[in-house]
């Protein structure tokens, strides 16, 4: 169990280095809240609805807040006092306050829920990640053959994909960022940019990791009407879109994903751009939200 405290003071630490994305995960099966409707003579508190442009000053009347909730599973016991006596999610939350401007308070919370989850809750601001999550990764991995120790790191590198593919949707909600696509995907690529842009070697891995779990899963079931008519991505695609963004983000260091053929050149030759659109869309949209 000492391990898996060392790895998850790991994975809450990267939140140290964000600086900007919420959203709601592939698991998030919470509903958004319903958005009001605005009257023709709506004052200086409507406008806070509309998509910053950069040119009005923005008021900063939120933080990122942590709340404990106490644990219920007893075997996530350890993990949860590890997460309280380091206070990792309080010095997270205080870089990310340090970083970004806020509308409203968005709360920040790892805690066990009795299912395999992670999801961004518009109703009460709240990014979540469930200690079921990362139990699931860890099979997941361990189901690939992988040893104990080996599943445990890339079950952490997985979370922390999650865990900012749903700051992405928070962000999104927050911010009331335009999005002209699937949510889902552009969450996932919120996640990748943050990851690849802001984390270095980590980040790399966390994407790795992520397309190695999608991986996995896909070859666990058949994908039926259910997965054809959700809002997520396949598992498939949603591999290979991760692939693309690592190899699009450096082709030469990369190039092995296309060597190897883990991604068709048909794709390949397609991903620099796309990492690059990617990367300018987040870039451009968080500007104005950022205190520095």
């Amino acid at each position: 169990m000492d391990r898996n405290l060392i790895n998850l003071a790991l994975v809450v630490g990267i939140l140290f280095v964000i600086t900007a994305c919420v959203c709601r995960s592939d698991r998030d099966q919470k509903p958004a809240s319903p958005t009001p409707e605005k009257s023709a003579s709506s004052s200086t508190p409507a406008e806070k609805e509309k998509p910053n442009t950069g040119k009005e000053k923005i008021k900063d009347e939120g933080d990122f807040v942590v709340d404990h909730v106490d644990v219920e599973n007893p075997k996530y016991a350890d993990i949860d006092r590890e997460v309280r006596e380091e206070k990792l999610l309080e010095k997270a939350a205080d870089q990310l306050n340090k970083a970004l401007i806020l509308p409203h308070d968005i709360t920040l919370r790892t805690k066990d829920c009795g299912e395999i989850n992670a999801f961004y809750d518009s109703n009460d601001p709240t990014v979540t990640v469930c200690y079921e999550l990362m139990e699931h990764f860890y099979q997941v991995f361990r189901s690939s053959g992988l040893s104990d120790d080996r599943a445990y790191e890339k079950m952490f590198d997985a979370v922390r994909f999650v865990f900012l593919h749903e700051i992405g949707h928070a962000l999104i909600d927050t911010y009331k960022l335009p999005v002209t696509g699937n949510e889902e995907d552009a969450a996932d690529r919120a996640s990748a940019y943050i990851n690849l842009e802001e984390l270095g070697e980590d980040g790399v891995n966390a994407v790795f990791a992520a397309a190695d779990a999608f991986a996995i899963e896909s070859k666990r079931r058949t994908n039926g009407r259910q997965d054809l008519a959700d809002e997520h991505l396949l598992k498939e695609q949603r591999f290979y879109n991760s692939l693309c963004m690592i190899y699009g983000s450096n082709s030469a260091k990369y190039e092995n994903i296309v060597i190897k053929g883990y991604l068709p050149k048909e794709r390949a030759v397609r991903c620099e751009n796309e990492y690059q659109r990617t990367s300018d869309s987040w870039r451009n949209l968080l500007q104005p939200w950022r205190k520095d």
